[in-house]
């Protein structure tokens, strides 16, 4: 199971960068790789919803429903996927002050099978990911830092 971590600080304040990140609904308003996202159900600290997912490379469409568990007191958001296109999908979001901004860590598992195409394949699907979590990073600072 593949695991991809990504780094980065936003020059905001930690309650901006993390009330951005809360607000998954808005999304697609500025992530080129995000379609839509469709809320199911929600309450103060947890969130779920159908994502729809833009692989441009291949001009695909990937779906799934992510749960999304959020502790205000530690800054942080843990995810997963309930149902949807990856064998496995699950994660971590971490935020923390740091040197007047914030610093924003991403920590994803996950598991994407294409049976007949072997481990070629698991290495261009590897190199997506890492690109779709640092556009991730780069959206959350263009939008705090705007």
């Amino acid at each position: 199971m593949p695991t991809v971590e990504t780094t980065c600080l936003i020059n905001a304040p930690l309650a901006r960068v993390y009330e951005i990140a809360k607000d998954s609904r808005s999304f697609p308003e500025y992530m080129k790789d995000v379609k839509s996202v469709t809320p199911i159900e929600s309450s103060e600290n947890r969130f779920v919803s159908d994502w729809v997912g833009i692989i441009p490379t291949f001009g695909l469409k990937i779906r799934w429903q992510q749960e999304d568990l959020w502790d205000d007191s530690s800054h942080t958001c843990r995810f997963k996927q309930l149902k949807g296109d990856y064998d496995m999908m699950e994660g971590v979001w971490t935020f923390a002050e740091e040197e007047g901004g914030t610093r924003f860590n991403q920590k994803l598992d996950y598991e994407y099978n294409v049976p007949t195409l072997g481990p070629l394949v698991k290495k261009v699907i590897y190199s997506i990911v890492v690109k779709n979590l640092e556009n991730i990073n780069e959206a959350f600072k263009q939008r705090a830092e705007g």
